[in-house]
């Protein structure tokens, strides 16, 4: 992805690309570090572990999990834009990065965190479906029209991140190239332009609403509708198994979106005053829930964990048979 990216001084036009600098204060940055590159490991495993059961087992290519894997895909993604590229950065000092992967890497960290969020709203679309309408969900929600929305969705994001992004590389960056965090977020490196940047700060704002509250919204009104509709439920065990189909999801909403709320008051109210310690919580808050997803969502479903299992325990008899 070619962005163009000119600075001023002047007369002359130069690139000399960007600094990113974080954690300087942190006592223990390579634990942090380790960390990181820990859960960027266990979130490549499990998440690979994911696709490849539901690839392996035709029983479970239904929408559902098609959904699963679309979030799978995506949280992968997300920690490959993070986590990699600062381990050269924070460990071996390597902080200078090029205006054109800067804005490239800001364009798929923004675009990958919005489609998690969008995401976690196409699974509670299906719970909606399934739990409303179980009679008709084989007709409603097909493999094609599951993909279809997935596709949409990818599309829908695309648009909203392609333009902040362009704006933001236009911009003349003629002042200080330090950026203050860990990689190339779009708040702290057009605040770095020596331009008008109000448009920039109006369209993260008003994109961070939709891609935040746009999908938290839906998700609740959909919840609200699936506990109407459970509660006309006679049978007890019958609304029990209802709510448990839906706890797994539930439990996924709550991991994105606490930390990430947490993360936004502790930021505006100033609880923390180290700027290094608040870049380190919130790129924990992020990278964190791409790892629990899939270990949380193969335990609570039970069709999952038991293909999961017997996967796993294929890996393991295979290379016993092969040594005898």
């Amino acid at each position: 992805m070619n962005f163009s990216t000119n600075a001023s001084n002047g007369t002359e036009t130069f690139d000399e690309g960007f600094y990113l600098i974080a954690f300087n204060t942190l006592g223990n940055k390579n634990y942090l570090i380790l960390t990181l590159v820990l859960i960027y490991l266990i979130t490549l495993l499990c998440n690979l572990i994911l696709l490849m059961v539901f690839l392996m087992n035709s029983s479970i290519q239904n929408p559902k999990f098609l959904a699963v894997c679309n979030l799978a895909v995506v949280d992968i993604s997300i920690n490959s834009v993070i986590i990699p590229q600062m381990v050269p950065v924070f460990v071996f000092n390597l902080s200078r990065i090029t205006f054109e992967t800067c804005f490239s890497q800001m364009f798929f960290l923004h675009f990958f965190g919005d489609m998690e969020s969008f995401s976690l709203a196409l699974l509670a679309y299906d719970r909606l479906i399934a739990i409303c309408f179980p009679l008709r969900y084989p007709y409603i929600n097909t493999n094609l029209r599951m993909g279809l929305i997935i596709a949409g969705l990818w599309f829908l994001v695309f648009l909203l991140e392609i333009f902040p992004v362009t704006l933001a590389s236009n911009l003349p960056y003629c002042r200080s190239r330090v950026i203050q965090s860990c990689c190339c977020e779009h708040g702290p490196v057009y605040v770095l332009a020596c331009g008008d940047t109000s448009l920039n700060k109006r369209l993260a704002t008003a994109k961070s609403l939709v891609v935040l509250l746009g999908p938290l919204t839906f998700i609740i009104l959909s919840y609200a509708v699936v506990v109407f509709t459970v509660l006309q439920i006679a049978s007890a065990t019958q609304r029990w198994k209802a709510f448990h189909t839906c706890l797994t999801h539930l439990v996924l909403v709550l991991i994105y979106y606490v930390p990430v709320i947490l993360a936004y008051i502790l930021g505006n109210m100033r609880l923390v005053q180290s700027k290094d310690l608040y870049t380190a919580i919130l790129t924990v808050s992020v990278t964190l829930p791409p790892m629990l997803n899939p270990i949380i969502y193969s335990l609570k479903t039970e069709e999952l964990r038991d293909k999961v299992l017997k996967f796993l325990m294929q890996q393991k008899v295979t290379p016993q048979l092969q040594i005898h």
